[in-house]
């Protein structure tokens, strides 16, 4: 028993001990494999069906879009809120409460999922009027959103505990199962898609196979006795202050998604307005290839997250300081790189989602005007880009130290109280490059607010003083 215990505390000794490069690595390099994972569950889906399924099915993956950015808000809401909560109460030695967050991280990630999933099903072809779906495009959207919010209970409760598995010292078996899952989904894919001629229905079912291959794994892992954190008796009755707590930390990840939507929304209804389905599809295009970078920021970030929750919790503030700091470095890497890539190839990487030449040989011109368009968006959007990372590195690290209400003010500056406004002016005064130039703008100032709120946090909330007194004077 005793060696059972102290397997345990070895994972969570090396956040305070280890040197803090090494650390931030093992930590991030496994959440970025993981996030590029799932990130390629939407690029190799949506080349899969541009390849095969025609520029329509392109079009409806786009305007399915905005409605998975919702489903995901009700995922991070419980899953990264959980995980949040669980590294600070494991770093303040509460295990009796990392265990119970992870019963509730069960029960209220398949609750929470089941309202949002399966409620709305008989509205489904409402709701994709709603956001732009039209007599071409409305059988493909339902088709693909039947299959996965039908699934998404069961994928839901996947990302939950995949999150609570890299919070309580895993984060190399986090990794694995996002592996798996995405390797399982590369190859099933094509056989549902093409082969059994499923078409758009095919990629959604492919998901819901390789999230179930996913889920199987995570489950494994918590049904072990020799884990830091695993399934009990006990563990599984909803308190509400401790369900309170989880939201509120897992909120700003949540209102980001939801803002997503919106603001998707609103970018689809310009598009229409200028280039019809075609600018919709160019747009959901952009939008891909933008989330993939932005997927690796975000294993960055969840790598950081433990490391600060726990050392805050420990009260070792120099460490604290030591992870934003290194994160917003290698999240800035991240973005530059992206930014060189759209800048030098947009046309190119706009070619892999869409199909210009027909199988006959002949020229699909819709298609060469989506290719046109996104190329040219690509470029546009990847102006501010390098520092889109530490913007979004910031307002993680405030929820990863239970300051959610500053995490959610510097999300929504980005996301909806800069870009909104710009969305309405600036395609007013420049037209359809005015909607590309909303982002570049909203970015810009968001980018601004991050950094003047940071430096205020860092020399008044914390003083300087307080963030370098030694670590081991601490201990």
């Amino acid at each position: 028993m005793l060696q059972v215990s102290m397997a345990k505390d070895a994972k969570l000794i090396e956040l305070e001990k280890k040197s803090m490069v090494p650390l931030l690595l093992s930590y991030s390099l496994p959440a970025i494999v993981g996030m590029v994972a799932m990130s390629i569950y939407n690029i190799v889906g949506a080349i899969y069906v541009g390849q095969w399924c025609g520029t329509a099915a392109v079009k409806a993956m786009a305007l399915v879009f905005p409605v998975l950015n919702l489903m995901v808000a009700v995922g991070t809401l419980v899953g990264l809120g959980c995980a949040a909560s669980a590294s600070i109460a494991l770093g303040q030695g509460k295990r009796k409460r990392a265990l119970n967050i992870l019963g509730h991280c069960l029960v209220l990630s398949f609750a929470s999922s089941v309202l949002v999933g399966w409620l709305p099903l008989p509205w489904i072809g409402d709701i994709m009027l709603a956001f732009g779906a039209n007599e071409n495009t409305l059988a493909p959207c339902c088709d693909y959103m039947l299959v996965l919010m039908l699934w998404f209970p069961f994928n839901s409760v996947f990302l939950g505990l995949n999150h609570l598995m890299r919070a309580s010292g895993y984060p190399r078996k986090a990794m694995v199962s996002l592996i798996i899952s995405m390797v399982v989904n590369v190859i099933v894919a094509p056989v549902f898609i093409y082969c059994l001629g499923w078409g758009i229905a095919g990629a959604g079912i492919a998901t819901a196979v390789a999230q179930t291959v996913g889920l199987v794994w995570v489950l494994m892992h918590f049904c072990r006795n020799d884990v830091v954190l695993h399934f009990k008796r006990g563990i599984y009755a909803i308190n509400w202050p401790l369900t309170r707590r989880i939201c509120t930390i897992g909120m700003p990840p949540c209102l980001l998604n939801i803002v997503a939507c919106v603001i998707v929304l609103l970018f689809n209804y310009s598009f229409l307005r200028f280039d019809g389905d075609a600018g919709v599809g160019a747009f959901g295009t952009v939008n891909r290839v933008i989330f993939f970078f932005l997927m690796v920021v975000a294993g960055i970030t969840q790598g950081m997250q433990p490391i600060a929750g726990y050392n805050l919790g420990l009260g070792k503030y120099c460490r604290v300081r030591m992870v934003l700091m290194y994160a917003m470095v290698f999240a800035t890497i991240v973005t530059v790189v992206g930014t060189v890539m759209m800048q030098l190839f947009p046309r190119e990487i706009a070619e892999l989602f869409v199909k210009e030449v027909r199988d006959d040989g002949t020229i699909d011109t819709n298609a060469t005007y989506i290719i046109n368009l996104a190329g040219y968006g690509l470029t546009i959007v990847s102006i501010m880009f390098p520092f889109v990372g530490s913007q979004i590195v910031i307002s993680n690290f405030f929820q990863a130290i239970g300051r959610p209400v500053m995490s959610i003010f510097l999300t929504l500056t980005r996301q909806l109280i800069f870009l909104l406004p710009c969305l309405l002016v600036l395609p007013w005064l420049y037209g359809e490059s005015g909607v590309w130039y909303a982002q570049v703008m909203a970015d810009a100032l968001a980018v601004i607010m991050g950094f003047a709120v940071i430096s205020v946090f860092l020399t008044r909330v914390f003083p300087r003083k307080s963030f370098c007194i030694k670590p081991d004077s601490l201990s």
